[in-house]
């Protein structure tokens, strides 16, 4: 669950004692039912071990025990209990649980090859795709009736409380995690058979492919039409993924989608020349125009047809975590917390929030004071944190706030304090 990069010595002391004054200053907000969620935490002294199964009736309580634990991840469960501080699930008579969604960069395709700042960018694109797509979208949800929360780290969720959601079984809430991620829905569900206009039949005449040809218009004839871009649920995700898919390979040529091609299964010199094919002036806006992939006759369009499906379906699958969302046990990050492997505000945010947030500048802590303090960077940075410029070679020295440094120390970037030169 949590992934810590250990700490000792003065780097422990120093980082342990800013949550510690964090939390004083800003102790986090309760959830609703509080009094029914088990809390669980790491400690910084044993952060290979969760402290869990423990419960707070009352904010006094809970307060108390931050103070006297300063935690370097705090947790509750999305389930409500009848005896929360019972050591066993059985004990605890669960009641029901919020629906969740978690996404983070770690489950995104795309996301490994990107530095932090890029998969941040990557995984709140997805995330408004989850929200606006299936949530808002297909799944028919008040925006007024889901808590957005940024992780902290790379990742953001979705907590929906209302009473609809609190009883859904595990296998229940697995479906809604299946049609997020497409599973069973086949790409030629996005076509429909329609009849399409007399098309043009190119007949060979004498001197084979190099001679003369005439042209004769051919009967109306059905034709894989693309279901409208609009069109609600997975036609309509995957007629946008097929043209979406057109408009990356236009602007990066034939060789770039002749490779795609052939990844997605198709012998490397058909997908050659489909592409060359496929790509021919012209098109590519006949295709936007009437939304109708065989644009050429033979066999090359079902090729093509089968091809971009393929790899569109690669493309619109959802990216969520699957275990988050059916446990119906499962422990979230505490909004208003500070995340334990970055120092980052666990921020919650409104669907109007979300576009404007900036993880890097909006979740970082204010620095409190001008006082900066040293750090000897682990490993090259170059990336923005709140007002401040994280810049640096291995071995390098910083001066810093001490959000900054916190930060750099969290992610194994850097040690506090540096040797004397």
């Amino acid at each position: 669950m949590a992934k810590s990069v250990p700490l000792a010595g003065a780097a422990l002391e120093f980082v342990a004692r800013e949550f510690a004054n964090y939390y004083e200053r800003n102790p986090p907000a309760l959830p609703p039912g509080l009094a029914e969620r088990e809390v669980a935490m790491f400690p910084f002294a044993r952060t290979d071990l969760m402290r869990r199964h423990l419960a707070f009736p009352r904010e006094a309580e809970l307060q108390r025990y931050l103070r006297a634990e300063t935690p370097r991840h705090l947790y509750y469960s999305t389930a409500y209990y009848r005896h929360p501080e019972a050591s066993s699930m059985n004990a605890k008579e669960w009641l029901g649980a919020d629906l969740v969604f978690d996404l983070d960069a770690d489950h995104l395709r795309s996301a490994s090859e990107l530095d932090y700042p890029a998969q941040l960018e990557l995984v709140k694109t997805r995330f408004r795709s989850l929200l606006d797509d299936f949530l808002f979208g297909d799944f028919g949800l008040d925006p007024r009736e889901a808590t957005l929360v940024f992780s902290g780290n790379r990742g953001y969720h979705v907590h929906v409380r209302t009473e609809a959601v609190r009883s859904l079984s595990s296998a229940e809430r697995r479906e809604l995690v299946e049609y997020v991620l497409g599973v069973g829905v086949e790409p030629q569900a996005a076509l429909a058979e329609e009849e399409g206009p007399r098309g043009e039949l190119v007949v060979e005449v004498a001197g084979g492919p190099s001679g003369p040809r005439r042209t004769s218009r051919g009967p109306r004839r059905p034709f894989a039409h693309l279901a409208p871009a609009d069109a609600p649920g997975w036609r309509g995700r995957t007629s946008r993924a097929v043209l979406q898919l057109l408009d990356r390979w236009e602007a990066e040529g034939a060789a770039s989608a002749a490779v795609e091609m052939t990844r997605a299964g198709l012998e490397p010199a058909r997908a050659t020349r489909l592409a060359k094919e496929l790509l021919r002036k012209g098109r590519p806006e006949l295709i936007r125009e009437n939304r109708s992939l065989e644009v050429f006759p033979g066999a090359a369009s079902e090729d093509l047809l089968q091809v971009v499906l393929r790899i569109a379906a690669i493309e619109v699958q959802g990216e969520t975590d699957a275990p988050v969302t059916t446990d119906i046990h499962r422990l979230i990050r505490w909004p208003g917390s500070l995340h334990g492997g970055s120092g980052l505000r666990v921020v919650e945010l409104s669907r109007e929030e979300l576009d404007r947030f900036e993880p890097l500048r909006d979740a970082a802590l204010a620095p409190g004071s001008k006082e900066l303090v040293p750090v000897e960077l682990s490993s090259a940075v170059d990336l923005p944190f709140g007002e401040e410029r994280l810049q640096g070679k291995p071995g390098e020295r910083l001066e810093l706030s001490r959000p900054a440094a916190t930060f750099l120390i969290l992610r194994g970037e850097a040690t506090w304090p540096a040797a004397p030169a």
